[in-house]
């Protein structure tokens, strides 16, 4: 009832609100259509990229069979450098720490 409601009005406000939602319809189907063709553009150029991903067998089975092979009880926490830190010095700092450890 609510579309034959507005059909019904031919007020100047509900041809502009008709003309601004086939805009927005217009404007979401063509980006779409647009997105593909730039991501397609990416395997045109490059076509070792294609074959990269022809040989990537990557399944879900796989992966978890990556992280049953993993020690997730046993890890370490490793603090990340502070903004303002140098990541350079902490991460020498880190390693020395790491190599005096192992020592």
């Amino acid at each position: 009832c609510f579309p034959t409601a507005l059909m019904c009005c031919d007020s100047d406000a509900s041809k502009h609100i008709y003309f601004y939602f086939i805009v927005f319809q217009l404007y979401l189907v063509g980006g779409s259509f647009g997105l593909r063709e730039f991501a397609q553009i990416r395997y045109d150029v490059d076509p070792t990229l294609k074959e990269k991903l022809k040989g990537n067998n990557v399944t879900l089975e796989s992966e978890y069979k990556k992280l049953e092979k993993s020690d997730l009880d046993n890890w370490e926490n490793i603090r990340g450098p502070r903004l303002w830190e140098d990541s350079k010095t902490v991460q020498k700092q880190q390693r020395e720490a790491a190599r005096l450890k192992t020592q």
